[in-house]
């Protein structure tokens, strides 16, 4: 079955999908025509006012834990059930995803598509996570969280470059679909290019983790802005930034985590699949040429019931220096994410990702970057909380601001370039 079309099994369902549409007497209806929408086996029961689904996406170009969808044809003060299943499709004889990825402790719903705002708590009953909302409005966005698609990055660089002389909206390449991926360069000044410390900011290797977009454009937005600590930044260093990385499974709905052929962060090989991981490492690489790959920071979202935290390459890696600058990065970083109201949960112990977690340990982007930058290269991923009251909109920007204020108090204690 192509994971977008939907199974209907109930005559009266009313239902629009993919550009097909069912009629019955209920308006009710549902769609997931649009970027980044899926959504998979839909039972819509009318009379109740309850949406049955699963998520969408072909599990082949990755986890199917991702759904986002409109409701249509709501009546005013109309309360809405959605009952939401795990995926029950499979690679091959790998068996299904575990539910617990597709069912955050709170739905995402908005009537603009620009605000979005948490449902309360679902209830889970084995097999099925319930939420309840009464929208404002004959229509309805709902999520698995507040979605970041291809042309928000689009946005964000398109209003930051229009707004300040010192951000270069860019293409860090196009994709394998032929989609823009828009890269923003932040720099302020006449210094030279050996100068400057080099930053790179990445986001979405897992197309899922809707999250890692937003905390980049908090980073972005604080670096942009007028703070004298942000002015610092930009003059003293060369910051890239990506806010998606796939592109292409964000734009049409699939998961990306562990994609046929490849998994975005398992493909910073000799010879990647992926366009934008080659671009990447072309554009990293001179960096390292110029030794001023100074901060990688890879940006994600954990599990479903982990905290806010660090992965690190293995300490054998790397230098002495860098050891000792990725530990500064980090306690910085901590002091100022644990500090976000209201409350981002922050572990501050890192997590390794060595040879005993992946067999591809080594074409991990951060573990690659260690490889083969230079001695003083931090390279590190930071996962941020989604499955908490604070995982919004607001709650990313927070962390990416104070991840930027960060950086900029790490590479001020650092010995200027020659």
């Amino acid at each position: 079955m192509n994971p977008r079309q939907l199974l209907v099994p109930l005559a009266f369902l009313s239902l629009a999908i993919a550009g097909e549409q069912l009629f019955a007497n209920d308006p009710l209806s549902v769609a997931a025509d649009f970027e980044g929408g899926s959504v998979a086996e839909v039972e819509i029961d009318p009379a109740a006012g309850s949406i049955r689904f699963m998520p969408g996406g072909d599990p082949a170009r990755g986890w199917p834990c991702w759904w986002y969808f409109r409701i249509d044809g709501i009546q005013p003060g109309q309360a809405i059930t959605l009952q939401l299943r795990g995926s029950t499709a499979t690679v091959g004889k790998q068996p299904p995803l575990g539910a617990s990825w597709a069912m955050p402790k709170r739905a995402t719903y908005s009537t603009d598509g620009k605000t979005w705002r948490q449902t309360d708590p679902g209830q889970r009953d084995g097999h099925i996570m319930t939420y309840k909302l009464t929208p404002d409005a004959s229509s309805v966005l709902v999520a698995w969280g507040p979605p970041y698609t291809p042309k928000t990055a689009e946005k964000l660089a398109t209003r930051l470059s229009e707004a300040s002389p010192h951000v270069e909206a860019m293409q860090l390449c196009r994709s394998r679909e032929d989609r823009e991926v828009p890269m923003l360069h932040f720099r302020e000044g006449t210094r030279a290019a050996e100068q400057r410390f080099g930053v790179w900011i990445q986001a979405r290797q897992h197309a899922w983790e809707s999250g890692s977009s937003w905390v980049a454009e908090g980073f972005a937005d604080w670096l942009a802005g007028d703070d004298p600590q942000a002015a610092w930044l930009r003059q003293h260093a060369d910051v890239y930034l990506v806010p998606i990385m796939d592109i292409d499974n964000t734009a049409t709905g699939n998961g990306g985590k562990n994609a046929i052929p490849r998994d975005h962060n398992r493909d910073w090989s000799a010879k990647p699949h992926w366009n934008e991981i080659l671009a990447a490492q072309q554009k990293v690489g001179e960096l390292i040429d110029q030794n001023r790959m100074d901060l990688f920071i890879d940006l994600h979202n954990p599990g479903p019931g982990d905290p806010t935290f660090f992965f690190v390459p293995p300490r054998e890696l790397l230098k002495p220096q860098a050891v000792e600058a990725a530990e500064q990065f980090m306690e910085l970083a901590y002091q100022r994410i644990s500090r976000i109201e209201p409350s981002i949960p922050m572990n501050n112990k890192p997590r390794v990702t060595g040879s005993n977690y992946h067999p591809l340990w080594r074409q991990i982007s951060k573990n690659w970057v260690s490889l083969n930058g230079n001695p003083h290269t931090v390279s590190v991923c930071l996962e941020t909380a989604w499955n908490s009251p604070a995982s919004t909109q607001a709650g990313y920007k927070a962390v990416g601001e104070n991840l930027a204020i960060a950086t900029q108090q790490f590479l001020a204690k650092q010995p200027e370039k020659p």
